[in-house]
């Protein structure tokens, strides 16, 4: 600005002040040059590293070395789909650390970046942009498993205190013992008792070997967020739990997943390599823009399992009249296998029934909001009737319900 000002005076004074007219702008591109000189003659080295494995709504850190790092130097990034962070970072020193939120599954590549820094004199800013290699996998949730705390669970439920409170409820006999008064005189083993000449009780426990299946509906109803995640991915981490618990207790493990077709079948299969193949398949698993038709899924699962099973559902829907075949197909599995129904609660629409509305909009929500309630409700209790086991919580709690239900009907031998 200074040099079009002395530029433009020493124009319009005219004689001989118009010779050095174009002596400003000389000096400016000699010190423009400079400072190109100065600020392009340090190289750039750039190092990223992210952890190779995020679990599904968790957080990790991106961290970002430059070396050597100029003044004033920030970041701006180009995230994957499946990843979430800041549009752009501040460096402190040679370094930043940047914390990116994992938020859908499948493996997530970071593939450029720009930096940003002005130079030595302030006269240019520089943006290159920089390829890099940056690579992570986001999979189903499985800290609950990573804890311990499921297979302490299941251990204390098979071979700790709960197991003796259950005895006589199970179907395989465990062992013989003298009868005590208390026992339940249908456990008496008279034959036994009679060649001992003495009373001798039978002891049962609950039977191993028991086929489960997971069912994943990956319909458009399994796409809606709850709590920051889609329902399907919900479902994958608690169907992930029940899975270990299931191998820990030595059950067999298959899974099942249906739109608007049949899609995918794995027969049940023993011990914690099940578990291992159903976590790599749950990587991929996504839901489709197709409505679920449950008369055609439902009918081919019960097809394919013979053997009465426990199979869980993760499934959800809409109101009464779209859940109609739902439970018809639902019923007619329920009459040779145990099924639990699992479903998601969302908090945020629940928590509308529960405020007063303050105009006539709100007043429109909560009606709409109520009838939602009310139609589940019914629905739910349909189930019930049905004989259906129902699992419908919140997010943060569906995966402890579905445990504790399993372990439940375990525990009771219902299979």
């Amino acid at each position: 600005m200074a040099a079009l000002l002395a530029s433009v005076a020493a124009g319009l004074w005219g004689g001989a002040l118009r010779e050095f007219a174009l002596g400003p702008w000389l000096v400016l591109m000699a010190v423009a040059f400079a400072d190109i000189l100065l600020s392009l003659s340090r190289g750039k080295s750039v190092t990223a590293s992210l952890a190779p494995e995020i679990f599904l709504g968790e957080s990790a850190d991106l961290t970002l070395s430059v070396t050597p790092a100029p003044a004033g130097l920030t970041v701006r990034f180009d995230w994957p789909e499946g990843l979430s962070g800041p549009a752009d970072c501040q460096f402190a020193g040679d370094a930043v650390r940047v914390t990116c939120l994992a938020v859908r599954r499948g493996v997530w590549r970071l593939t450029r970046l720009w930096l940003s820094w002005p130079s030595r004199l302030g006269l240019f800013e520089f943006t290159p942009r920089l390829a890099v290699a940056v690579e992570s996998r986001v999979v189903p949730n499985i800290r609950p498993v990573q804890s311990g705390e499921i297979t302490t669970r299941v251990m204390s439920s098979l071979y700790g205190m709960k197991e003796n409170r259950a005895i006589g409820e199970g179907s395989e006999f465990h062992q013989l013992r003298d009868f005590v008064r208390g026992m339940d005189v249908k456990s008496i083993d008279w034959k036994r008792s009679a060649r001992r000449r003495s009373l001798v009780a039978r002891e049962l426990q609950a039977e191993r070997n028991h086929h489960v299946i997971l069912a994943f509906d990956t319909g458009y109803l399994m796409q809606e967020e709850v709590m920051g995640l889609p329902k399907i991915d919900h479902a994958t981490t608690a169907a992930l739990a029940t899975a270990w618990a299931a191998a820990v207790g030595g059950d067999l493990v298959g899974y099942f997943a249906y739109d608007a077709r049949p899609t995918t079948f794995i027969a049940p299969r023993p011990g914690r390599q099940a578990f291992a193949r159903l976590r790599s398949w749950t990587a991929d698993l996504a839901p489709v823009g197709r409505e679920t038709n449950h008369t055609l899924a439902l009918t081919d699962l019960n097809a394919r399992t013979p053997k009465r099973s426990l199979i869980i559902i993760f499934t959800d829907f809409i109101d009464t009249t779209s859940a109609e075949l739902m439970i018809e197909n639902i019923g007619i599995l329920s009459r040779r296998h145990l099924v639990v129904f699992v479903t998601i609660r969302d908090p945020e629409l629940e928590a509308v029934v529960e405020q007063a509305p303050d105009d006539l909009d709100g007043v429109v929500t909560l009606v709409a909001a109520n009838q939602w309630v009310q139609d589940r409700r019914r629905v739910l209790e349909r189930l019930v009737r049905l004989g259906v086991t129902i699992v419908d919580a919140k997010p943060n709690t569906v995966t402890a319900r579905l445990v504790s239900t399993y372990l439940d009907i375990k525990a009771r031998d219902l299979i």
